[in-house]
């Protein structure tokens, strides 16, 4: 598919918990685009792994999982709320938000059969009338011509308040220093695999998301793109 003007691709990426998921799904209802998600299909792969009770790490396991997710995944956005996740017929929504598959997710992310898995599952998604996709890796690997690129990022510091605090919304017990620890591993683990690690696409627009509303980066995002 070609990425012009016309079918807008957003590529979004960014560290655990710079706000990716947020602005692109705010994002995506503004635009009137489709939203791919890709940190949910991963965390679906983790889900469905602790629940098997394979093991993160176990490659072969966790990739043939990642062929069933590819096959069964889908998402819907409503009109107001967030993202909802299906395998199939089950709504697995509120299962891959637990504490359990976020530690999971980096294990399982680095194994390079399920980012191919999650690659094409993530590509085959979008439509001809274009769309916004967020993750670690969209813009370098996914979609490196993208109709704009955009990379967030935030303090660490604040980046694991965000996390408790959804953590604490959700009713999930945590500790802030342990969310913190969480987020240098899995900051460690991106940037440091060997296949589609975490980096700033050549071209993107780097938003620092720390002191800024979520309204005020979809506004500079959607700006940028008037001027693609």
């Amino acid at each position: 598919m070609t990425e012009g003007s016309g079918s807008p691709i957003i590529a979004i990426d960014g560290p655990a918990a710079s706000g990716k998921s947020t602005v692109a799904i705010t994002l995506a209802r503004r635009l009137d685009l489709q939203l791919v998600d890709s940190g949910s299909m991963y965390r679906t792969v983790a889900f469905l792994a602790m629940e098997s009770r394979c093991g993160s790490t176990d490659e072969m396991a966790v990739g043939a999982i990642a062929r069933t997710v590819r096959a069964e995944y889908r998402a819907e956005l409503p009109g107001e709320g967030q993202l909802r996740v299906f395998l199939g017929e089950r709504d697995v929504t509120g299962e891959i938000r637990s504490a359990e598959a976020t530690g999971a997710v980096s294990d399982v992310s680095r194994i390079p059969v399920v980012r191919e898995e999650m690659v094409d599952l993530q590509r085959s998604m979008v439509s001809r009338s274009g769309a916004v996709v967020e993750g670690r890796d969209i813009g370098t690997t996914v979609f490196p011509d993208a109709t704009l690129k955009v990379f967030l990022e935030a303090t660490a510091g604040e980046r694991a308040r965000r996390r408790y605090r959804e953590y604490r919304e959700k009713g999930i017990d945590a500790n802030i220093s342990e969310v913190a620890r969480q987020i240098r591993k899995r900051d460690e683990i991106d940037s440091s695999r060997e296949s589609s690690p975490l980096a700033i696409p050549d071209g993107a627009l780097l938003i620092d998301t720390t002191e800024k509303t979520v309204a005020q980066v979809v506004e500079e995002i959607a700006e940028a793109l008037e001027d693609v």
